[in-house]
């Protein structure tokens, strides 16, 4: 799994060179990870989508990680886990 690519949603600080991604053509047999914020009730909505994921999609496994705060980035330990591991990335808020 080492075409992963991760998107950051942040703006850009500067000119810089532009990942390519490409949608994935099925989740079947795929790693997904959430990256929690750490936000109340976020952990609920990723059980959930995990559930579905696994048994309407076919996805293969859930990798979970959870941010100290929501205002910080995850470490770059969670971003080099997901890039050797997963196929896709959603990171989410709760509340």
């Amino acid at each position: 799994m080492n075409n992963t690519t991760i998107l950051d949603p942040s703006a850009p600080s500067g000119a810089g060179a532009q990942r390519s991604w490409k949608a994935l053509d099925s989740l079947q047999g795929k790693v997904v990870a959430f990256i929690d914020n750490s936000k109340p009730n976020f952990n609920h909505l990723a059980d959930d989508l995990a559930e579905l994921l696994v048994s309407r999609y076919g996805v293969t496994r859930v990798v979970r990680h959870r941010k100290r705060a929501a205002s910080v980035p995850a470490l770059e330990a969670v971003y080099a886990d997901i890039e050797a591991n997963c196929d896709l990335v959603i990171t989410g808020s709760g509340d």
